[in-house]
């Protein structure tokens, strides 16, 4: 099967930027999507072939996740256990019958971190959510937060900013000493690409970026990922697209 994630940072922008360009050459079976920045009403346009779960936030023009799947399943769940951060749609659970698809959109710190508390919240009722379940999941999202020093370009320079502070990287540390694999670094272990990068100081075009959009599978399945593939070259949000194939 074939996956792909992208925060697309307001759908109906990334539209008129090529998104459905790409997303009928991609083909994927689950195409997830974070910050859509809006609501299923507001749309005028279809994805054909597809089943559509949106998870949209309160506030209009923030935040919000979509799952787009060609395999309509067993359960849809919006938030933790149906309940939590759905005010802000951050995350959309399908259930299949060999194992659960989970799209996040991750709280950002915000600058001087004045967000960093509720994100730590986040990050501990997320982590217990994720290991719940029985049956093995794949997570995909923007998890706002770069793991490693090779996981950005200027590691020392952003050591107390948001997205790589010692307790955001911490809390990725621990979901994944849970029983989770990173896909990309699990197949590409010295490999430096990245999913963001600024719209400021032309942080694209110098390759200024950072990696915070992830495919993480549960320890175990991930001996079914075939590739994942970080698509640098498609422009329409300061995010790219990351691509998972498994078994």
């Amino acid at each position: 099967m074939k996956f792909v994630t992208w925060n697309v940072n307001g759908l109906r922008a990334c539209m008129n930027k090529g998104f459905m360009d790409f997303f009928g050459s991609v083909d994927a079976d689950i195409f997830a999507i974070q910050e859509t920045k809006m609501k299923e009403s507001q749309k005028e346009f279809s994805f054909d072939g597809y089943y559509e779960y949106w998870n949209s936030a309160d506030k209009p023009g923030y935040s919000g996740t979509l799952v787009l799947t060609k395999h309509k399943p067993i359960r849809v769940v919006y938030g933790i256990d149906g309940l939590g951060y759905n005010d802000e749609g951050r995350i959309i659970t399908l259930e299949y019958e060999s194992f659960y698809f989970i799209t996040v959109y991750v709280p950002n710190a915000q600058r001087e971190l004045t967000r960093l508390d509720y994100r730590m919240e986040f990050e501990d009722c997320f982590r217990r959510y994720l290991n719940s379940f029985d049956k093995p999941v794949i997570v995909c999202g923007d998890l706002n937060v770069a793991h490693q020093a090779i996981d950005l370009k200027n590691p020392k320079q952003n050591e107390k900013n948001a997205g790589f502070t010692i307790e955001e990287r911490s809390k990725l540390q621990l979901l994944l000493n849970s029983g989770f694999v990173d896909a990309f670094r699990y197949l590409h272990p010295d490999k430096i690409e990245y999913t963001w990068w600024s719209y400021m100081m032309s942080a694209r075009e110098r390759n200024i970026g950072w990696r915070i959009d992830y495919f993480l599978v549960s320890s175990g399945y991930h001996k079914n990922i075939l590739n994942c593939k970080i698509h640098k070259d498609i422009m329409g949000s300061d995010h790219c697209p990351v691509e998972l194939n498994m078994v």
